[in-house]
């Protein structure tokens, strides 16, 4: 935690990022199984380095993710599972099954919300968090663009009970601007803290640092 806010970096694809999220704070550590993604793993390279990861809870995140993959993600020892998907008339029957599967205090949902259509509060008691990212229609996170902060403030002030997680395109120079806007306490950082896809950058990560420590 810095400053009173949670941090999740996403996108390790490495020990060493991982290591360097750990020294300035990181709350929770982010990979990547989802092949369309530049920053995604697959289990044999996890399993590779997993024994020389930071003790911090570690994150799985997927797109529409199969009970198979889930099963074999939980085999090796994830925390949580942040799952990507559209919007639509499947979604809350999809959201039930994984919260069956895995449990609702292990679930990240993070729902694609089209700004027209808006959020799906149905899909609320199937996880106790949230991810927000930014809505891109042929994407799933990891735009680098920022997203509606202010319609993330409206969601997660009604629904207080549920963890909300601020994502989309945050970095030092505007990570101060989005949780003032936003109201977040926790924040998800991949691409704004990159020297290239899922190569984390340590300046940059401690510039984040900084700049909430100062705010």
């Amino acid at each position: 935690m810095i400053a009173g806010v949670q941090i999740k970096v996403c996108g390790l694809t490495n020990a060493s990022d991982a290591l360097d999220a750990s020294s300035v704070g990181a709350d929770y550590l982010g990979f990547i199984f989802y092949p369309q993604s530049p920053r995604c793993v697959d289990l044999d390279s996890y399993r590779a380095f997993q024994s020389e990861l930071p003790q911090l809870p570690r994150v799985a995140v997927t797109v529409n993710p199969d009970r198979d993959l889930l099963e074999r993600l939980e085999g090796v020892g994830f925390d949580y599972f942040q799952i990507h998907f559209p919007i639509n008339r499947n979604s809350s029957q999809l959201a039930e099954e994984w919260s069956e599967q895995l449990g609702p205090e292990k679930i990240w949902l993070a729902p694609k919300v089209d700004p027209v259509v808006g959020f799906d509060e149905n899909l609320l008691p199937f996880a106790n968090t949230v991810l927000w990212d930014t809505y891109q229609k042929d994407a799933f996170g990891g735009t680098g663009k920022v997203g509606d902060w202010d319609g993330f403030r409206a969601i997660s002030e009604r629904f207080t009970e549920k963890n909300w997680v601020l994502a989309g395109g945050l970095n030092p120079d505007n990570v101060c601007e989005a949780i003032e806007k936003s109201g977040s306490k926790r924040i998800d950082l991949n691409s704004g803290v990159e020297k290239s896809p899922g190569l984390k950058d340590l300046n940059l990560l401690e510039r984040v640092k900084t700049a909430l420590e100062n705010r």
